[in-house]
């Protein structure tokens, strides 16, 4: 695609990976922008990307998949950080909405291709599925927080 090695070597996410792996993921980014208020993705549709935020500012909401309803802030994502975690696990579904707060300027990863790179790669497979998974347990534990915290009001 358009995505040069060493700005995927700059992220932290990607952070460590060998300059192969880098490289095989660089063939498979492209980098995309969204203007504010933007609808990136929506709760409940095929999880088909990946992204990885270079600049800018996006909220995860729910609205539980009430019509009508106000979507609820789950959490915002910044910059360096990364969203779209839904595309490694069956069945593939997205459990947030996300829409860009601030423009936002993202590197995205297709779903399918993304995936086959890690079978076809298990060290890059289990790189992948080590730093997913830490960001799905920060997820959760902020997701605990914010439960906890409207307890005590």
């Amino acid at each position: 695609m358009n995505i040069d090695s060493t700005v995927l070597a700059a992220q932290p996410f990607l952070k460590g990976l060998s300059k192969p792996q880098l490289e095989m993921l660089a063939n498979n980014a492209l980098e995309v922008e969204f203007p504010a208020d933007k609808l990136i993705f929506s709760e409940g549709l095929a999880a088909n990307r990946f992204y990885v935020i270079l600049k800018g500012e996006v909220a995860l909401e729910s609205a539980a998949g009430k019509k009508g309803v106000p979507p609820k802030l789950i959490q915002t994502i910044k910059t360096g950080d990364v969203i779209g975690w839904s595309w490694l696990f069956p069945p593939y579904k997205w459990n947030f909405d996300a829409r860009a707060v601030k423009p936002t300027k993202a590197i995205i990863f297709f779903a399918a291709t993304l995936r086959k790179q890690c079978e076809t790669d298990p060290k890059l497979g289990y790189e992948i599925m080590k730093r997913v998974s830490k960001v799905v347990i920060g997820r959760l534990q902020a997701t605990r927080w914010q439960l906890l915290s409207k307890k005590k009001k």
